[in-house]
């Protein structure tokens, strides 16, 4: 059953303010940040998960969301299993690409680079901030791997429970951060009649990035 005109009436009409070359500010980390906090400030469900896209060594492209844990000028850090397949992939191939999906404001951000282990010091500071169950589930999930059931899983958590009962739970070897390094971001405000507002930039060098209008 062929459901796609259906699909073909989904529209939707933007409607909020446009977004332009003047209106932004030289820094897209700066842009960014700003973009972010009002996503905060609007109430969004998950406003700083992003959708992070890898290349494996053969080339195929994987996509799936993560959560941004830090913007610190520099770039954009996650966290994950070193042994998952987004790891394996960055192995590979450190270029990636980062999509950030606001719809209740009509925007989406763009930023593609390269990603760089963050130091095991960033790495402990942040596992140490993680609910006792958050780091358990890392040390409890061999992420990407196939699993017989779901059984199996949760019998290795309340092992691992037992263990660290009343105990720290140190950081897996295994888990950590990595920082996407931006080479270009892309700033994209919904408008009307699909006549949307693309400003991009690209990193020209230290502290130096250009800005132009894309078509939308």
């Amino acid at each position: 059953m062929n459901n796609n005109k259906n699909l073909f009436d989904f529209r939707k009409n933007y409607l909020r303010d446009g977004f332009s070359i003047e209106q932004s500010l030289e820094n897209p980390f700066a842009q960014f940040h700003i973009w972010l906090e009002q996503a905060i400030e609007a109430g969004l469900t998950e406003p700083n998960a992003m959708i992070l896209s890898t290349v494996s060594s053969t080339g195929k492209v994987s996509a799936r969301t993560v959560l941004l844990k830090e913007s610190d000028g520099e770039g954009f850090v996650f966290f994950t299993n070193y042994n998952s397949k987004k790891a394996t992939d960055l192995l590979y191939n450190p270029n990636a690409a980062l999509v950030f999906l606001w719809l209740e404001l009509e925007r989406q951000v763009r930023v593609e680079g390269t990603c760089k282990k963050v130091s095991t010091a960033e790495s402990d500071l942040y596992f140490s901030s993680r609910p006792r169950e958050s780091q358990l589930g890392a040390w409890a999930s061999d992420q990407s791997e196939e699993i017989a059931s779901r059984e199996i899983l949760i019998e290795k958590y309340q092992s691992l429970e037992k263990t660290w009962e009343d105990k720290p739970i140190p950081r897996p070897p295994h888990w950590g951060g990595y920082r996407l390094y931006p080479e270009t971001f892309e700033f994209w405000q919904g408008r009307p009649g699909r006549m949307h507002d693309r400003i991009f930039y690209s990193h020209e060098g230290i502290n130096i990035w250009k800005r132009n209008r894309l078509a939308p």
